[in-house]
């Protein structure tokens, strides 16, 4: 149940077009709904203004489809992250609105795409091509939420000319982004040269002696550039949503 969806039916009551027992039909799935194996989030768009997401890594089809088609039918928006490419086959074949983007393991219909919110642009940076899938998790989240996006991707520090050529694209975001994997560099570089919000994200991308993500983690936690804030290996889609919240604030 979206605030929108809510208002609409109290306005109906109110004009008395609806009646008050189908109002309260309505409204049984409020807070959530109890499906067994999981319980479907319907009201936390109202209590926070983001939707419930599906994390797709350890369910079955059978419960991403029944999670997606609940929400679906509650009039939210469906967002589906970390979802393989073999599992998005069958995935949508059950829910056919969804479309799927199998670099950032994204599937999505509906959302805040076409409503714009926030005060400016979300900035996403990546350091290199293999970052990509990670910053386009970030991306797409975004713009699921109603936010306007900018890709800067490729722009690694060891070819730093790369990123200064997009330095005032950086400069007019309202919230950046920074995706990278190997030492963790970027975030701190963007972070010295521009006076907004950072949202470093480490990747798993890199040697042996990168641990997985773990040395690019812990050199963004110990950037000597002051305001980076830092999310967890891999994830875009923490990112985005801290990023929306920022620029939401802001608006």
């Amino acid at each position: 149940m979206t605030p929108d969806r809510l208002r609409q039916i109290l306005d109906q009551v109110a004009a008395g077009s609806l009646p008050t027992e189908a109002a309260l039909e309505l409204f049984k799935s409020l807070p959530f709904e109890d499906l067994g194996f999981a319980k479907v989030d319907h009201h936390r768009s109202l209590r926070n203004g983001l939707p419930e997401v599906i994390f797709g890594e350890g369910k079955s089809t059978e419960q991403i489809v029944a999670i997606a088609r609940r929400l679906r039918d509650g009039g939210h928006g469906v967002l589906i992250t970390r979802l393989s490419p073999e599992r998005a086959v069958a995935v949508v074949a059950e829910v056919p609105e969804l479309r799927y983007v199998d670099t950032a393991r994204v599937a999505w219909f509906g959302g805040a795409q076409t409503e714009p919110s926030g005060r400016g642009v979300i900035a996403i940076a990546a350091a290199g091509t293999s970052d990509v899938p990670v910053a386009e998790e970030a991306a797409l989240t975004a713009e699921f939420l109603g936010q306007r996006t900018e890709r800067i991707y490729d722009v690694g520090v060891s070819g730093i000319h790369r990123l200064f050529a997009h330095r005032e694209q950086l400069r007019q975001a309202a919230v950046a982004i920074v995706v990278a994997g190997m030492e963790g560099a970027l975030p701190s570089v963007v972070a010295g040269l521009i006076d907004r919000p950072v949202i470093a994200v480490p990747t798993s991308i890199g040697y042996g002696a990168s641990f997985g993500g773990l040395a690019a983690l812990l050199a963004m936690l110990n950037s000597c550039a002051a305001g980076v804030t830092v999310v967890n290996i891999d994830n875009g889609f923490g990112a985005a949503v801290a990023a929306t919240l920022i620029n939401r604030a802001a608006g």
